[in-house]
């Protein structure tokens, strides 16, 4: 890394003013072109700022809020994950169990119940078993306890077209493109409730004129024949996600049920797909297969750059410091970077990745809490795109990777 970046992070991670404008309802033109520029088709900046779950850092996740707060701080895309009703409309919500994300145990306390999702028994209020009018009663709230709550109960919870006409309206007045990068969640799960998500997907994206290749739009999932399914559906771009368990002392990765395969995989009774994990999809052969259905790839950071744990000792262990199942925590220090990025490139493969949180307890050791270090050095191992909760903390560090 070039030093004068270095000395320009502290800069870097200040808040943009955007912040506090938009807050208050007067967004920033951050970034943006004069109001009424015309709308370039699908241009966009390399590499791509994913606005994860929008501004999700900032205000609760999966609001038209959060989105337009991520689209004020410069985001290329938002992202919203996809569950469905029990009337078989698309809301945008992270998990299909929303008891952390909105205050339906206080309006719906009866209504919790027990369902498998990805073969776990998971406790809990369901989106499936709601109305879309029952839905639209509730109020979101942010899932992190160690982040800003006091936004929690004033924004409702938006349908998928809800986000489009948003993203639409932001493009328009904003002059520039900007994408939606929607995350089918647990599609497996949804179709044994009868309430598939693909084609409902792919007709709300049709009725927004977005369906074909040139579009601002990627389709994320984590299984893999759905979006093989998909890839027969739409021509617009695709992306296979790629999880994991954990991550080990030594910077090895761990997989463990249900974060060890596509779920897909796991009930299909095929022996070939049961002996692979996630892992599959970083080697040669699983890029070359992912090419043939999708047009990207999205891994987990570690896979591109992992990290070891360390203390005073020189060793440890890695806490969850998220509570989503993933490892975290500033005790460890980064690994020399794996060939992943280049060999997705060799198979014509965009590679995005994900999750950049800024949080001092969330960064490495030698990003010493700034968070912008992190994204320097993706950007310079050559990623395409970073999905971040902090899009301003991302698209600082991308203008400084620029001047470099």
């Amino acid at each position: 890394m070039q030093l004068f970046r270095l000395a320009a992070v502290a800069a870097a991670i200040a808040l943009p003013s955007a912040l506090a404008a938009t807050a208050a309802g007067q967004p920033s033109d951050r970034a943006d072109q004069p109001a009424g520029a015309k709308v370039k088709r699908a241009t966009f900046p390399t590499p791509l700022v994913i606005g994860h779950r929008g501004a999700s850092g900032h205000l609760p996740e999966h609001t038209l809020a959060s989105y337009k707060l991520a689209i004020a701080l410069g985001a290329d895309f938002v992202e919203p994950d996809l569950v469905a009703t029990k009337d078989g409309v698309l809301i945008a919500r992270h998990e299909p169990n929303i008891g952390a994300t909105t205050d339906v145990a206080t309006k719906f306390p009866d209504r919790k119940t027990t369902k498998m999702v990805d073969g776990v028994a998971t406790e809990d209020w369901f989106a499936s078993d709601f109305t879309l009018a029952e839905i639209k009663t509730l109020r979101a709230k942010q899932s992190m306890a160690d982040r800003d709550h006091s936004y929690d109960g004033r924004y409702g919870i938006p349908t998928f077209n809800d986000v489009l006409k948003l993203v639409k309206k932001e493009t328009r007045k904003r002059g520039r493109p900007i994408g939606v990068y929607p995350e089918t969640k647990h599609p497996t799960f949804h179709q044994t409730l009868g309430v598939p998500l693909e084609r409902r997907l792919v007709k709300a994206l049709d009725r927004a004129g977005l369906d074909s290749k040139k579009d601002p739009v990627y389709i994320q999932s984590f299984e893999q024949s759905n979006l093989k399914q998909l890839n027969t559906m739409t021509k617009v771009k695709l992306v296979q996600l790629v999880d994991a368990n954990d991550v080990e002392p030594d910077g090895s990765i761990s997989y463990a049920a249900p974060f060890d395969r596509p779920y897909d995989w796991t009930v299909s009774g095929d022996p070939e797909l049961t002996a692979r994990t996630f892992g599959f999809f970083t080697t040669d052969d699983g890029l070359e297969e992912i090419s043939t259905y999708a047009d990207g790839i999205g891994p987990w950071k570690p896979y591109i750059q992992s990290w070891a744990a360390t203390d005073a000792n020189g060793n440890g262990t890695i806490g969850d410091e998220n509570g989503d199942g993933k490892v975290n925590g500033a005790d460890r220090t980064v690994l020399p970077p794996t060939t992943l990025v280049q060999r997705a490139h060799d198979h014509g493969l965009k590679i995005h990745t994900w999750t950049f949180r800024s949080e001092p307890h969330r960064l490495a050791f030698e990003d010493a809490g700034f968070p912008t270090r992190e994204y320097l050095r993706f950007f310079e191992i050559g990623v395409d795109g970073v999905f971040s909760d902090f899009p301003d903390d991302a698209v600082a560090a991308r203008e400084i990777f620029w001047q470099g």
